[in-house]
């Protein structure tokens, strides 16, 4: 948390010069010596930025994280490339990469395609319940509400991506998961902001057992219905977060939070 604030000091728009970001408060050791380190470095990379650990406008040097990592600076380079294909980088030539700050067109639009793709998942498992996912899905939200009331959010995220995982993994469709990973990025960040209170995790909790119950009941409406509420949460919420973090947001797009939130209502 202190790495944390003393960078959000550093990157804030009122920040003359903000320094390169302090990596090894906030990165993990390589998971695998003997693995590629190119996928190593994005996925610490990747999961720092989605987690605010890495804030919006931090500056990052490609040189300093191959030092810290005790590598050569090509793997480095080609994590931050995929980074900025993904939108949460920006390399600047002669300037520095800095972390993107979150644009709200591209959250509204992750969600618009990440909506398509779980309607068809929720209306395939309700109309021919998968043996063994009505178990899985009690069990992940059982689990969910004991991290809600132990307050421990990393754990409560990751049980809720494995809520959504189990849905497309039911009906043997995980390939259809692994895509929106790369999509909802955007999204995920919001995500990680948004345990200052803009959604309780009952309400989740209990948007994910009307999904769970439409399902083991066959009725693929009522699934549908249940994870569109389920995924406009997103757009309520937004002009909360926004409001409480406007450093960490586009401010080309951040006034079109509210607009998305009226078309979620």
């Amino acid at each position: 948390m202190a790495a944390r604030q003393a960078l959000a000091r550093s990157t804030g728009p009122s920040a003359r010069a903000p320094g390169p970001a302090r990596l090894p408060a906030m990165l993990a050791p390589l998971g695998d010596p003997d693995a590629q380190i190119a996928p190593q470095i994005l996925r610490l990379l990747r999961d720092a930025i989605v987690r605010a650990d890495l804030l919006p406008g931090a500056i990052l040097s490609e040189a300093e994280i191959a030092r810290h990592f005790g590598i050569s600076r090509q793997p480095v380079r080609e994590a931050f490339i995929k980074l900025q294909e993904a939108g949460l980088l920006s390399i600047r030539p002669q300037r520095g990469t800095v972390v993107q700050r979150i644009s709200v067109d591209a959250v509204v639009d992750a969600r618009f395609v990440r909506e398509a793709v779980e309607v068809a998942v929720v209306r395939a498992a309700a109309a021919a319940p998968p043996p063994g996912l009505e178990a899985r899905l009690d069990a992940l939200i059982e689990a969910q509400r004991h991290a809600a009331a132990s307050a421990d959010s990393a754990e409560f995220l990751r049980l809720d991506e494995a809520f959504h995982r189990a849905l497309a993994e039911g009906i043997g469709r995980g390939f259809a998961w692994t895509a929106l990973e790369a999509i909802k990025l955007q999204m995920d960040r919001v995500r990680f902001l948004s345990f200052e209170g803009a959604t309780p995790l009952p309400v989740l909790i209990g948007q994910h057992r009307a999904i769970a119950d439409a399902i083991a009941a066959g009725e693929p409406d009522r699934a549908e219905a249940a994870i569109r509420a389920h995924l406009s949460e997103i757009l309520s919420s937004l002009p909360c977060i926004a409001a409480s973090h406007p450093d960490y947001f586009d401010p080309a797009t951040q006034g079109r939070a509210g607009l998305h939130a009226k078309e979620a209502s």
